[in-house]
């Protein structure tokens, strides 16, 4: 098994970071008081999700363990995402502000894994193929931020 090791534990990593982004979007849609953000977040759970589903049967075939949790730092930021919310008021533009933050950070950590030299080369197609989804729901939460700028 250790051969297929570094590929399980780089899986795992993405899985909870990915898994983090469907709470995200799940808190996102209930906070949004604009429906059009309501079903624009429930889609992007629901791919992100899919992302999550694939990465663990990924893993499973390596003969690993798959991640079933999101990360603890999440957890953190989710807490300080409800309680902004709540002295916000849930304003839109702040659910934006901190969905595209969200997007940032999960996008860094694909970026990273296909930067990542020691992945077989089934592992970085996988993780590749699911970064152009990953890539498109930044794109889009970046482009809805700054057109609230605007």
């Amino acid at each position: 098994m250790s051969e297929t090791s570094h590929d399980i534990s780089t899986l795992n990593g993405l899985i909870a970071t990915t898994l983090d982004s469907v709470d995200g979007y799940t808190e996102a849609a209930k906070d949004s008081e604009n429906s059009r953000f309501g079903a624009l977040f429930t889609s992007r759970a629901g791919e992100r999700r899919e992302i999550a589903s694939r990465l663990q049967q990924e893993v499973t075939a390596l003969g690993g363990d798959p991640e079933d949790d999101g990360t603890v730092l999440a957890g953190a930021h989710r807490m300080f995402l409800n309680l902004k919310s709540a002295v916000t008021g849930s304003d839109d533009k702040a659910i934006i502000n901190e969905v595209e933050a969200g997007e940032d950070h999960i996008k860094a950590k694909f970026e990273d894994a296909l930067g990542d030299m020691e992945l077989s080369p089934a592992v970085r197609d996988l993780i590749e193929t699911c970064y152009t989804s990953v890539k498109a729901g930044h794109d889009e939460m970046r482009d809805i931020k700054h057109s609230m700028e605007g």
